[in-house]
């Protein structure tokens, strides 16, 4: 489903250039609940950046169903987030003057769905991960735990083929971690919707069926458990 061929990264800060991925190769089938494990700087966060069309490679390409994403425009590529993709951002992207049900409804407006529909999915997951009590609250309102968990509800509220997480657990408690885990181990095994987390948390690792650990902008290593 994603494929990432020999793909180089490369930023440049006030004429110093920093190499983010240096030739990464990578397959990630449909169906599968990864992790992108590695200390920070690694370029996990790079990589699943570059696999969700926010960021473009500065050599080598990246495939979504066969679709090399640099041959898109801009729209397109929109379009193929809208309709594919999920994510869940370390720093929320919560918009700051809707409701935590508003966030959670907005991909779903984006998409067309009826309200009635919308109005129903976004109480039903942010029950599940919850919320309910917090529907009609703005993210100023809530904690950072409880933004994450509104984040998370964006991203899989719309049931997408792929969701891509930076950090999913991060300024959780373990036990509304494992929930929120369980909910899309859940999705995973009975929808068939594919995960890939950029993670540290030994939770997440310890429950993906693939590890992949990066290290200095490198695969080093790359473990299945079937």
């Amino acid at each position: 489903m994603l494929e990432a061929i020999d793909i180089t990264k490369t930023y440049e800060t006030r004429g110093v250039e920093t190499k983010a991925l240096r030739g990464v190769s990578l397959a990630v089938a449909d169906g599968e609940f990864t992790a992108l494990a590695g200390p920070s700087g690694s370029g996990k966060t790079t990589l699943l950046n570059l696999f969700g069309a926010l960021d473009t490679p500065t050599a080598g390409k990246i495939l979504l169903d066969g679709q090399d994403l640099g041959e898109l425009d801009a729209t397109a590529l929109a379009d193929l987030r809208l309709a594919k993709l999920g994510f869940v951002f370390q720093a929320y992207n919560l918009i700051p003057v809707l409701s935590a049900r508003e966030n959670v409804e907005f991909v779903m407006e984006l998409q067309g769905v009826p309200v009635a529909d919308r109005h129903r999915r976004a109480h039903a997951v942010l029950d599940q991960v919850g919320l309910a009590d917090m529907a009609e609250k703005r993210p100023l309102e809530m904690s950072g735990g409880q933004q994450q968990r509104v984040a998370v509800a964006r991203a899989i509220v719309s049931e997408p083929r792929i969701v891509l997480a930076d950090e999913p657990t991060a300024n959780l408690d373990s036990k509304t971690a494992a929930q929120l885990l369980g909910i899309m181990q859940r999705m995973n095994r009975e929808q068939g919707v594919t995960f890939l987390f950029s993670t540290h948390d030994p939770m997440v690792i310890d429950l993906a069926r693939r590890v992949v650990r990066l290290h200095d902008g490198e695969i080093a290593s790359d473990e299945r458990r079937e």
